[in-house]
């Protein structure tokens, strides 16, 4: 886990940690990158296996479980150096939160990858 990302939870540096990075698809191109990420002590201590995830959308997770809160949301240009080799990019617009349930807390972001912007573009000028 990176440092910001220990910051964001709340955790020391070099803590061991659960990384996932999936791209979420529209019309079959990657539009946004999502990175979550959460401290193995806490999904442990959570009863949370991300190994038994699957294919099953976190977001899904997340969202289904009432008893996760939603901290505030960050907004950001999200650093090229962060993202993987094919999508780095500058000022690409990225946000992220942190969701707890009593001692899991899980931090996702999602940046926002140039080919989301061209299909909304697209939209726009078709409409």
């Amino acid at each position: 886990m990176r440092p910001d990302e220990c910051a964001a939870l709340d955790l020391p540096l070099g803590v061991q940690g659960w990384v996932r990075e999936v791209y979420l698809r529209g019309h079959g191109q990657p539009w946004v990158f999502a990175r979550s990420v959460a401290a193995q002590s806490s999904l442990e201590e959570g009863g949370l296996n991300m190994d038994e995830l699957g294919t099953r959308s976190l977001g899904e997770l997340l969202f289904s479980d009432q008893a996760f809160e939603r901290g505030a949301l960050q907004v950001c240009h999200y650093p090229r150096h962060w993202l993987p080799p094919v999508d780095q990019a500058d000022l690409l617009w990225g946000r992220r939160s942190r969701f707890v349930r009593g001692a899991l807390s899980v931090l996702v972001a999602e940046v926002f990858l140039p080919k989301l912007w061209a299909a909304l573009s697209a939209r726009s000028e078709n409409n």
